[in-house]
């Protein structure tokens, strides 16, 4: 049986007052024994109401996101008819998601959590933070309020449609990678959401138009990229879609009449719903311009500070992130520059020389289809050796499930240069390392081993497969400073690790990559609240951490539509530091660097305003222990 530790407590109070006050009179008995009885019938009650409270919030959270059912394996018993479902992404359907979250936020708000125990009132706290958040962003009078949705919870976007937002960019890979087809109703209900695909493209359509007519539109380099990933669509014959060809593979168990509908719905469905989007896409292109941050828009600073809040957890301004992204570069910096110097790289800043090290052939892979298949095979070889090393740094151990996938050609261009997730809840279908082969010059050999085990394990695929231990709800919710913080801490346990003791140059891409989000700090901030153009940013960029251009350049794109998102990483990585110094002091002697790795890990998701609270809790446990 669990006992929580309010429980443990009041039952070892109780022991003790037995035992202060053994001559009590009977009647003195019978009326404390009373009201105890009643104040535990009272707390228990408490208790049920808050978990079916939560329970409601799960149901609300599935059927209004439908995909997080599949991704988390439970489409299936009480979910089962969302197998068949995507999220409703027309104004109509936005709206009634957000007149649900208000509903249930005002249930949550009235539940006095201090008389629950302390993991029901943790996790209340945790789902109520994010409904919150959640109505907050649906206030604002325009954009893509994604926090709910635990495929797509980690980007918020003032833009219903763009190069890396919406329906075209986020359902082929869902499909491909979460709806698992076994038997015929798998893809009957396949079929399903292939209508359902261009129901949504219609309804971001319309929402688009609706944006439009405030003034909320792309910006033209955004727009341009946007539109040539749906015109590439429209230029190819719908069969060689991912998600259409998919379900060739299962004809040997289905036969053929399911590829023949898919065909037939691509073709009179989806591309129609495509075109239609390009030409209202089209229709607003006059009216783009060239400004790059959310600040020339309506309203756009109001929408940047709640950006802000929901990709940092935190309440820290655009001008304090914009330090502190400068404070963290000078620091990092300073730990590269005798690694240059020791491998030859003596002369220039040091972006400069990492610039010049980028430049170095030994580091770069082949181009073309050889050089991805080398890639793959460089990154399945540092999967193995990283996992081997997990019991160093993990108590507590978890599969490590994985499949490393190139991202779809299709959406490549507009796609970040990698990503990945936890797969589901069941075992059944593998977290993914999604990595984007559109040029084998987007990634070296100095940091390629980083961006796998910031993407897999022990960063996203490993820590995701802990938050199955917790209730499903806080399994479905992702909070972005945590995840990717949590990621650039895996990062910095593989240095830790000394996966880089004999080569020094591996260790430079390390550095570089946390430098590179520190500069993330400097450049959203500079974008959104600086007014800072696209162009400057590029150059800021690439002077200051020696970055790939060409990879800057579609990570500057991202952050011109995800505001605030990119400014997680660091903070939330910052914030888990700051805490393991602080338990490393408390703690003395009795500090373990595995035990509080488990307690980051299974404390589970949670705004960076908790953590805290998570690893104080740990601290009094190891104190005690």
């Amino acid at each position: 049986m669990k006992v929580s530790r309010r429980t443990l407590l009041s039952q070892s109070t109780a022991a003790t007052l037995a035992m202060t006050f053994p001559l009590a009179s009977c009647s003195d008995k019978s009326t404390k024994n009373a009201k105890a009885v009643s104040t535990h019938a009272t707390n228990t009650d408490h208790e049920k109401s808050a978990k079916d409270l939560l329970g409601q919030a799960t149901d609300l959270m599935l059927n209004a996101y439908p995909e997080s059912a599949s991704s988390a394996g439970i489409d299936s018993g009480k979910y089962a008819a969302l197998k068949s479902k995507l999220t409703d992404r027309s104004p109509a359907g936005q709206a009634k998601i957000k007149g649900d979250v208000r509903a249930m936020l005002g249930k949550m708000n009235a539940v006095n959590t201090s008389a629950l125990p302390a993991d029901t009132a943790l996790n209340l706290e945790v789902v109520r933070s994010v409904f919150d958040m959640s109505a907050q962003g649906f206030d604002l009078p325009y954009g893509d309020m994604a926090l709910l949705n635990s495929n797509w919870s980690y980007r918020n976007s003032p833009y219903a449609v763009a190069q890396n937002t919406g329906a075209f960019v986020e359902i082929p890979s869902f499909l491909d990678a979460s709806h698992k087809v076994e038997t015929a109703a798998d893809a009957d209900a396949y079929l399903e959401r292939l209508k359902a695909y261009a129901g949504q493209l219609d309804g971001e359509t319309e929402r688009t138009r609706i944006d439009g007519e405030k003034g909320v539109i792309l910006p033209d380099f955004l727009m341009e990229k946007t539109l040539g990933q749906l015109r590439n669509a429209l230029s190819k014959s719908p069969e060689s879609w991912s998600m259409i060809s998919m379900l060739g593979t299962h004809s040997d168990k289905l036969g053929d009449s399911y590829v023949k509908t898919a065909n037939d719905i691509a073709a009179k469905n989806i591309a129609p719903a495509i075109k239609r989007q390009v030409e209202a896409l089209e229709k607003l292109t006059p009216k783009a311009t060239s400004d790059a941050g959310v600040w020339a828009k309506p309203d756009g600073d109001a929408y940047y500070d709640w950006a802000l809040r929901a990709g940092t957890t935190t309440t820290l301004s655009p001008d304090e992130v914009h330090q502190m992204g400068l404070d963290e570069l000078a620091s990092l910096q300073a730990r590269m520059d005798p690694i240059l110097k020791s491998v030859g790289y003596s002369e220039g800043t040091v972006g400069d020389r990492m610039t010049a090290l980028g430049r170095d052939k030994r580091y770069h892979f082949l181009p073309g289809d050889p050089g991805r298949a080398e890639i793959m095979g460089f990154i399945n070889d540092a999967v193995e050796e990283i996992r081997a090393l997990m019991p160093q740094a993990f108590e507590t151990l978890v599969p490590g499930f994985l499949e490393v996938t190139r991202i779809a050609p299709e959406v490549e261009a507009g796609a970040p240069g990698a990503y990945g997730g936890a797969g589901s809840i069941d075992g059944t279908k593998p977290g993914h390392f999604w990595i984007n082969l559109r040029s084998t010059d987007l990634h070296n050999k100095f940091n390629l081993k980083d961006l796998t085990y910031h993407e897999a394990i022990p960063g996203h695929v490993w820590q995701g497969e802990y938050t199955f231990k917790q209730p499903l709800i806080r399994s479905l919710l992702a909070f972005n400073a945590y995840s990717e913080g949590w990621a650039l801490y895996a990062q910095q346990l593989a240095d830790e690790l000394g996966v880089y003791d004999d080569f020094p140059v591996g260790r430079l891409g390390y550095l570089q990559s946390l430098a590179f989000r520190a500069c993330r700090l400097v450049v959203d901030t500079g974008l959104h609240a600086k007014r800072w153009t696209r162009e400057e940013a590029n150059i800021w960029f690439v002077e200051n951490n020696g970055s790939n251009p060409e990879e800057v350049r579609g990570e500057i794109d991202r952050y011109c539509a995800w505001p605030g998102q990119a400014c997680g990483y660091k903070v939330g990585h910052t914030a888990i530091n700051r805490l393991r110094s602080k338990a490393k002091t408390e703690l003395g002697d009795k500090f373990d660097f595995r035990r509080y790795n488990d307690a980051v890990v299974l404390g589970g998701s949670v705004p960076m305003t908790v953590l805290g609270r998570v690893i104080d809790d740990h601290v009094a446990r190891e104190k005690g222990a």
